[in-house]
């Protein structure tokens, strides 16, 4: 018999002194494990052995009601408990969506740039994808509009908020307009709003879930960057006949709702005020890591050609005439990593561009990091 030679429990495997800038996950000094441990023993004392059994489709009520009510004062608008639905994280929101509403060969849209992840998801799927240029405001509505011309997409899926990996956001402006072209062209919009809730600088446009009564948006969400990725809880918020729809999959009905149990604890914490306390907490640290990032980048890479972002984890960093693939080939001769932009292309592009992330590391960290990065191309 055959063991794996490791006995692992996270997706983390980094060589020891390796620094890898590339890590789009929170760091472990960063997960709340206390007030997981506060929650699920509040939630326990009750006595309810419910949350054990196969969940309600949609998810546990009590828990969407909670998260509802956060939802409300967090997006300046009223949420209702069935508009939303539970998930497993985004990435099984996406996979859901995927199966119930598309078949092989279909058309979608993605940005360019898009997350490399998701992109696998939709090749998962055997489905068409058709990117859109993006500059500082988000998605290039000239460029939606042509592309439309030519096809007749199932949805776009877009990053609209501290987008992974530019960090650009989504102006208010380019939102009614892409709106209201879905309406008009019959697509789905697929927001996935995974940093919305993340600002440090900048507040950014109201949540795409404001416009779900159109029947052509829905806004996905995590707790994965504002508690815990290992969690593996999120939600869709969408027009009830979606939901409904979702409802009603042979994954539910077999195997019941998702996270009923995990669900339960974190409506303890939404309901006792830790996750508004973690968030602060989280926004405290990751701005404190925004703006030394931005000064490491300038002192020590001056060539490079990047926006701070007013939230999320990432800078998007340009090396005019140096591919990235190979930077980060020879980096890890220097013990520091990075994303290169071709993972973030569908179009086989933006070879001389990177990905840095702020969540995984310290001020202290990351300018090391940084710095290695700096010697690296130095010496190239």
């Amino acid at each position: 018999m055959t063991m794996s030679s490791t006995l692992q429990t996270a997706q983390i495997n980094l060589p020891k002194d390796f620094i890898d800038l590339g890590r789009g996950d929170p760091g472990l000094d960063l997960l709340p494990l206390g007030l997981l441990r506060d929650a699920a023993a509040h939630r326990l004392n009750h006595s309810d052995n419910e949350i054990l059994q196969y969940g309600a489709e949609r998810g546990d009520g009590y828990f969407r009601d909670a998260l509802a009510k956060f939802l409300s004062i967090r997006y300046g608008f009223s949420v209702s408990r069935d508009d939303l639905f539970v998930t497993s994280g985004i990435s099984a929101g996406l996979d859901l969506l995927c199966t119930l509403l598309t078949k092989p060969g279909d058309t979608i849209l993605v940005e360019e740039p898009s997350y490399f992840l998701a992109l696998q998801i939709f090749a998962d799927h055997g489905l068409n994808v058709v990117s859109i240029n993006t500059d500082e405001s988000g998605l290039v509505v000239e460029d939606l509009i042509r592309a439309l011309k030519e096809s007749r997409p199932k949805f776009l899926y877009v990053i609209p908020t501290f987008q992974n990996p530019s960090g650009h956001t989504l102006s208010q402006e380019r939102r009614d307009e892409i709106v209201n072209l879905a309406k008009k062209h019959g697509f789905l919009i697929l927001a996935d709003e995974v940093y919305h809730l993340l600002s440090y600088t900048q507040t950014p446009p109201v949540s795409f879930g404001t416009y779900i009564d159109s029947e052509h948006v829905v806004s996905l969400g995590s707790f994965s960057k504002i508690l815990a990725p290992g969690l593996r809880l999120g939600w869709l918020h969408a027009h009830p006949a979606l939901i409904q729809r979702l409802s009603t999959c042979g994954l539910l009905n077999s195997g019941g709702g998702m996270n009923p149990f995990t669900s339960a604890v974190v409506r303890s914490l939404i309901e006792k005020g830790d996750l508004d306390k973690n968030i602060a907490h989280l926004i405290d640290m990751y701005s404190k890591r925004m703006q030394s990032t931005e000064r490491s980048l300038r002192t020590h890479l001056r060539a490079a050609e990047f926006s701070t972002p007013h939230g999320g984890y990432f800078f998007w960093v340009r090396l005019p005439g140096i591919n990235a693939g190979e930077l980060r080939e020879k980096a890890q001769e220097y013990r520091v990593g990075l994303r290169q932009g071709l993972l973030f292309s569908s179009q086989n592009g933006l070879s001389d561009f990177f990905r840095l992330s702020i969540s995984f590391y310290d001020v202290n960290e990351i300018e090391q990091g940084i710095m290695r990065l700096k010697k690296c191309i130095d010496e190239k």
